[in-house]
């Protein structure tokens, strides 16, 4: 097959991925995610288990160690059927923790330390390098069968330039699709969409290889049969030790994974897909495996002899000619390495980012997060360059190390590394007495003895270990070789460091938990953890602050965004019975705060973040003994109690809300009143007294015309004041009658700004403005629409302080709906204040520089709700913020 098809075919199946992705987006971003978040595509996700090793190396596994490749497969069925409720928890605690990465889990449940998710960060970013490296290399090998032994056309030189082809080529979709936005949820409908394409792919790969195997190169199973009996696999003994060891690797790395604990958990959209995914994997496991041995036999018996087994599945087809068949086998393995990459790229550049590059921001950065500002392209960058740096780590890897004749060898390297976090994870979830300084010891301990005794030595003798030290130990201290370990000689060495490596980490994780103590905010979230299923959510972790919203506010857009942020708090205010304020910094609010951000910059940095805000309002000792303790678990219905007592309080506060609004809004009553006898008096007075002088005769030309004039202005403001009551009067009551049209949003702003630009027409005004985001049809009464737009422009020329006034206007378009924001950069208006802005009688402070009876907003708010929509302040956006939202089309029979 030419070469120059085989990478066009390539091309094309990444083209088809990347337009799965790009329509699992969309579908997602237009709330039609029922067949996306489905039992089906969870489970064909969690397929990215099945690398290119299982695909290709699987074979070759068996045709060297015969039966062993099984317990690749045996592990994580025994972990899914047998250890469900394990899984179960930990989606539970992924929700309610907002967990977005093993190390994110490791460092909540330790009291959000940002050490722990530092430490296994580095174990999943080293352990990952070799397996990355295995990918790299299996395409690689499979394009070489292709190119044939004098490369032509497309092919390459030589195998380390392809290898960087292809980390380039999956960097580039990763980043593309991986780190497109900022997900609060951490969750890539696209990517795990395009994952569960792969899943089928690759699988019908496999078996259309096996049906082929069998069928057609052998004369049926009975003939297989007898070629395994015939077969130097038959003469395969079970080696007890290893089978256990091996089988208890897989099954601690389809928890410890970073790739598997992102689809697993964090992707998890239902708990009750688990229960799905515990009998369907295992069988997709097995239809992985069913021709694995068949295809190994058959290989060893009609290909030349020093065949590389590993590549059996492409060599077999190729070898009777079956091109269409080696480039559907072709894509699966492509498939296999692919789906991993990109997984693991994404879950390892997550918890770079959350727990290296924003904790360091946070360290060095002026005023930290009080200072924050837009945080989402810092994060976003972070996580391109983390996942470049991944990539390039193992295409390091795969050139340093020349490569392996054996793939499985270098997969189970990588599952020794990662298996390191599993005492951690396992004694968090159900040991509340586990310390953080017992998880650190037990920890570093483990990859230290990974890296000594199995993952520096894989490099070979060119390496950084040579022949001596490997035979004799460091300075001949020969208790100290790196596969014979404290005297201990002839064990497997992947054994011998999967022992020593996990005992010593466990026996440390042990004993400094039950010689140290654990902190406050370790035993809190000890009981979140191991009594999950106890609790309708997180335990609190703040006591009253003192932190104003307004600031948590702007701190939260710059990481979540501004409409998600402003949902957030408006959601979390009508929860208080504060609706179209901001909520009270209360313990609850803190605490779902804090959950929020964490789907975004993981637990560790959200806390730090939170805690520059409320500075002492974190919890002490003495608050949390009770939780911890036994006593308090037994009262719960006493906490029961506290939370309707608080419920109350709620309420009783609103009311008092409610009622201190009253009474100043009677204050305002009385002012508007007296205002109103003054604006009518005194025009009333002057039109008298001149009128009178007019009357009695002899004046001059000119002071007859100047006096006429005076009395002729001030006919026009009593005018204007009648035409305000009764404009707002008619508005409340329903019968005004709209002239829907259609027009350009961006004319009506145009219209707007001309009429308002007389406004202290003396001062320079900045408007700062998005046009093309401005031209869209509407259809409504655009005067009454450019009548509130020159209400808002007029009030920000007026009254915004800044030495330098500007008002940024921005348009944003959200479904049926369009919203426009007009923003000045002035002191913005007091919170006290908020709350009457957009009555009748309310006024400001300075009467002097009110020009009205402060009947302005309460009129353009009576014209919004005319037209079908809203008119709102925005808080913390750094100055006085109105956001005028609007149906697009205003139906004529609705006026």
């Amino acid at each position: 097959m030419p070469f120059n098809l085989l990478v066009a075919a390539c091309l094309l199946y990444v083209i088809l991925l990347f337009l799965v992705a790009f329509w699992a987006e969309r579908q997602a971003q237009r709330g039609r995610v029922k067949w996306l978040r489905s039992p089906l595509v969870y489970t064909l996700s969690l397929s990215i288990y099945c690398t290119a090793w299982t695909f290709y190396g699987a074979v070759g596994y068996a045709a060297r160690s015969g039966l062993e490749f099984v317990t690749i497969y045996l592990g994580p069925t025994l972990v899914l059927i047998g250890w469900w409720w394990v899984l179960r928890k930990l989606v539970r605690i992924g929700r309610t923790q907002r967990v977005t990465s093993i190390a994110d889990l490791i460092s909540s449940r330790f009291g959000k330390s940002n050490l722990l998710g530092v430490i296994v960060t580095l174990i999943c970013v080293v352990a990952a390098t070799p397996y990355i490296a295995l990918q790299l290399q299996s395409v690689t090998l499979s394009f070489n069968v292709f190119a044939g032994p004098v490369p032509e056309g497309w092919a390459l030189r030589d195998s380390n330039s392809t290898a960087l082809w292809v980390a380039a080529g999956l960097t580039l979709f990763t980043i593309l699709f991986g780190t497109r936005n900022l997900d609060a949820n951490e969750r890539h409908n696209g990517v795990v969409t395009a994952i569960a394409l792969e899943a089928v792919v690759k699988l019908i790969a496999l078996l259309a290889v096996g049906v082929f195997t069998v069928w057609v190169v052998a004369g049926g199973p009975a003939d297989i049969l007898g070629r395994i009996e015939a077969s130097k696999i038959a003469d395969w003994e079970m080696q007890p030790g290893r089978w256990a060891g091996l089988t208890f690797l897989a099954g601690a790395a389809i928890l410890t994974l970073p790739r598997m604990f992102q689809v697993m958990v964090v992707e998890n959209a239902d708990e009750r897909h688990m229960a799905t995914a515990s009998w369907a994997f295992p069988l997709y496991l097995f239809a992985m495996s069913l021709f694995v041995v068949p295809i190994a036999v058959v290989g060893l018996a009609v290909l030349p002899e020093g065949s590389n087994p590993d590549l059996f599945v492409l060599t077999l087809p190729l070898a009777f000619d079956q091109g269409g068949l080696a480039m559907l086998a072709f894509l699966g393995g492509f498939s296999s390495a692919t789906s991993m990459v990109i997984v693991e790229a994404i879950a390892l550049a997550t918890m770079v980012s959350n727990h290296v590059v924003m904790p360091l921001w946070l360290r060095f950065r002026s005023g930290g997060a009080r200072g924050a500002g837009d945080v989402r392209a810092l994060v976003l960058n972070a996580r391109r360059l983390s996942i470049a740096g991944v990539l390039g780590l193992g295409y390091g890897y795969f050139a340093l190390s020349g490569g392996s004749s054996a793939l499985a060898a270098i997969g189970l390297i990588s599952f020794v590394g990662v298996a390191q976090i599993l005492p951690a994870m396992l004694g968090g979830l159900f040991w509340r007495g586990a310390t953080r300084a017992g998880a650190a010891a037990g920890l570093l301990t483990g990859f230290a003895i990974w890296l000594y005794a199995l993952f520096l030595p894989s490099f070979g003798g060119g390496g950084l270990f040579g022949a001596e030290l490997m035979l004799q130990g460091p300075l001949g201290i020969g208790w100290l070789r790196p596969q014979a370990l404290f005297g201990i000689s002839g064990i497997d060495p992947l054994l011998h460091a999967l022992f020593w490596s996990l005992s010593l980490n466990t026996a440390l994780f042990c004993g400094v938990s039950l010689l140290t103590f654990p902190g406050p905010m370790e035993r809190l979230q000890g009981v979140a953890f191991v009594n999950v299923f106890d609790h309708s959510g997180p335990t609190r972790g703040w006591s009253r602050g003192g932190a104003e919203a307004e600031d948590l506010l702007a701190m939260a857009q710059g990481i979540l965004g501004a409409d998600e942020a402003q949902g957030f708090f408006q959601a979390q205010a009508a929860a208080q019975g504060k609706a179209g304020f901001l909520p009270d910094t209360t313990p609850e609010f803190f605490a779902a705060l804090e959950r929020r951000l964490a789907g975004s910059v993981g637990a560790a940095t959200a806390h730090a973040m939170i805690a520059q805000f409320a500075a002492g309002a974190a919890v002490s000792v003495q608050d949390l003994m009770a939780v911890a303790s036994e006593a308090q678990q037994i009262m719960e219905y006493s906490s029961q109690l506290e939370a309707k007592s608080e419920e109350l309080a709620r309420t009783a506060r609103a009311l008092s809300e409610a009622n201190e609004k009253l009474q100043a809004l009677s204050v305002q009553k009385d002012a508007f009143l007296s205002q109103i006898s003054h604006e009518l008096r005194t025009p009333m007075t002057s039109i008298r007294a001149f009128s009178e002088i007019l009357m009695e005769g002899g004046l001059e030309g000119p002071d007859q015309a100047r006096y006429s004039e005076i009395i002729h202005d001030e006919t026009i403001r009593l005018t204007r004041l009648l035409d305000d009551l009764l404009d707002l009067s008619v508005l409340e009551n329903g019968r005004v009658q709209l002239n829907v049209q259609v027009a350009n949003l961006h004319d009506l702003i145009d219209r707007a700004l001309q009429a308002a630009g007389q406004t202290r027409a003396e001062r320079r005004f900045v408007i700062h403005r998005d046009l093309p985001s401005e031209h869209m049809p509407i259809f409504t009464d655009t005067d009454r629409l450019v009548q509130v737009f020159i209400n808002l422009i007029s009030n920000a020329r007026k009254y915004c302080d800044a030495a330098r006034p500007e008002l940024t206007i921005r348009v944003r378009r959200r479904g049926a709906r369009v919203e426009v924001d007009f923003v000045d950069n002035g002191s913005g208006i007091p919170a006290g204040s908020q709350s009457l802005v957009f009555e009748k009688f309310a006024r400001l402070t300075d009467t002097t520089r009110a020009g009205g009876a402060g009947l302005g907003l309460a009129i353009c708010r009576e014209i919004m709700a005319n037209l079908g929509g809203t008119i709102t302040y925005v808080p913390g956006q750094g100055g006085a913020a109105f956001r005028v939202a609007l149906p697009v089309r205003r139906q004529r029979e609705a006026a």
